[in-house]
């Protein structure tokens, strides 16, 4: 009976042995060799590109500089069927003609219409064409991960679709200084080789959807670089942060944000007020320099990149709750947000040569669609121009409706122009009515000469 037992322990010791390896000499038949490894992932790659360069455009600025034709070379990428493409507002800035050429050789003249925002670098292009366009997806920038492969693709020194591959080398970055143009940074750091001619070209990941928009290279001794480099890192502007100013910009062919009127520096309790802007939000509200904030509508404010987007995100006109540190002691403020000026938001700030700011020191705007959504005190049944600037001291202030000036009923520019163009001899002051967060009003204005 042992002995049975012995041959029978034996037998199933033989079996587990030979099953194992049988499964060892079967996984390593199964297992890739090194090469066969590489090769997958240089075939992802290339397929990565191949699906993505049809998408990727080459865009060509020209514009008048001392009396001669400048060229400014960059990149895009459509991510709208219809035509819409993304680029670098650096790469277009201040141009009278912009040409775009597909990856097959195909050119088209690129409408902008003023859908630019300086402060984040985006540009949104329009081409027409009978037509649907290859797009390239966005993805969840949120979801980036530090390390993982970055495939930049665009037109460094007219090298038409250089494909360079590195990986993500950091995450919200942001270094760049607010200097009178307030900026709003979220920055991809990447390996990946890029240059002049990049800009406005995507970063991918390996599923062909777009990280990031190549924005700017750094110096090895960290300052911006405006000529060709040998090396620094490349950043890209986020594709979140990209997704939410190109479709603001479709939709409203510009950006409204909030505004504050503040210098600001990080502290470890929060943010110190560097210096407060005379006639602005916070300067109306009682802030002082050397204040420290602490909340925001309650929230703890952590660094100046999330307080900033918070200001430029809460709704013009609408009261705002400011929690700050004074000589120890915490003390709150209500502080009615602005819509951004014109200096800050790197728009032209010349003197308009309008027959509104020349008799009345404001010039106006269209009413737009993004106008109900920023301001709080309007409805979509309103009607009439937006105060779009004015003069230092006017009883108007900037976002103001104006509805009808001397009972008239205004609903365009051009009335109001033809209106003060008709009646400049004839009298000495309007009255207009206006819509702000102050309510509904009527406000005589004196007519300058």
């Amino acid at each position: 009976m042992k002995k049975n037992i012995y041959v029978r322990f034996s037998l199933l010791i033989c079996l587990v042995s030979a099953s194992t390896i049988i499964s060892a000499c079967g996984s390593a038949k199964t297992q890739p060799t090194d090469v066969e490894l590489l090769n997958s992932i240089e075939k992802a790659f290339v397929n990565v590109v191949k699906q993505s360069k049809p998408a990727i455009v080459s865009v060509v600025a020209l514009r008048q500089e001392d009396g001669k034709n400048r060229r400014q070379e960059g990149s895009g990428f459509v991510f709208r069927k219809d035509g819409y493409i993304l680029t670098n507002e650096h790469v277009v800035r201040n141009a009278t003609t912009i040409k775009i050429q597909l990856f097959d050789g195909t050119e088209f003249d690129a409408e902008l219409d003023g859908r630019i925002d300086r402060n984040t670098d985006i540009a949104v292009l329009k081409i027409d064409a009978e037509k649907e366009f290859p797009v390239l997806p966005l993805a969840n920038s949120d979801e980036v991960q530090v390390g993982q492969f970055a495939i930049a693709i665009g037109n460094p020194f007219q090298l038409d679709y250089t494909v360079t591959i590195g990986t993500v080398s950091g995450k919200g970055r942001s270094f760049l200084p607010d200097i009178g143009l307030v900026r709003y940074q979220d920055f991809i750091q990447t390996d990946a080789w890029i240059n002049i001619g990049n800009s406005g070209g995507p970063l991918l990941n390996i599923h062909g959807e777009v990280i990031g928009v190549n924005s700017l290279i750094r110096r090895p001794d960290n300052t911006p670089a405006t000529d060709a480099v040998r090396a620094g890192a490349g950043f890209a502007i986020s594709s979140n942060l990209v997704e939410k100013i190109g479709t603001q910009l479709i939709a409203n062919g510009r950006i409204i944000r909030g505004f504050l009127g503040i210098g600001m520096g990080e502290v470890p309790e929060g943010i110190r007020v560097r210096s407060v802007l005379k006639n602005m939000p916070a300067h109306l509200a009682g802030l002082q320099r050397d204040d420290i904030i602490i909340k925001y509508n309650g929230k703890q404010v952590k660094n100046t990149d999330e307080f900033k987007m918070w200001i430029a995100d809460s709704p013009i006109g609408k009261n705002s709750k400011i929690t700050v540190l004074r000589n120890g002691h915490e003390r709150m403020f209500n502080v009615t947000i602005a819509e951004m000026p014109a200096l800050h938001a790197g728009r032209p700030v010349d003197e308009p040569d309008s027959v509104a700011w020349k008799r009345l020191g404001l010039t106006v705007r269209k009413l737009e669609k993004g106008d109900f959504e920023r301001y709080t005190y309007l409805t979509e049944e309103d009607r009439g121009v937006i105060v779009d600037r004015v003069r230092e001291n006017s009883p108007i202030p900037r976002g103001t409706l104006i509805v009808a000036v001397n009972g008239q009923e205004i609903n365009t520019v051009q009335e109001l122009e033809a209106l003060l163009q008709k009646q400049q001899q004839e009298l000495e002051q309007l009255i207009l009515d206006v819509k702000s967060g102050h309510g509904t009003e009527k406000i005589t204005m004196q007519l300058k000469p």
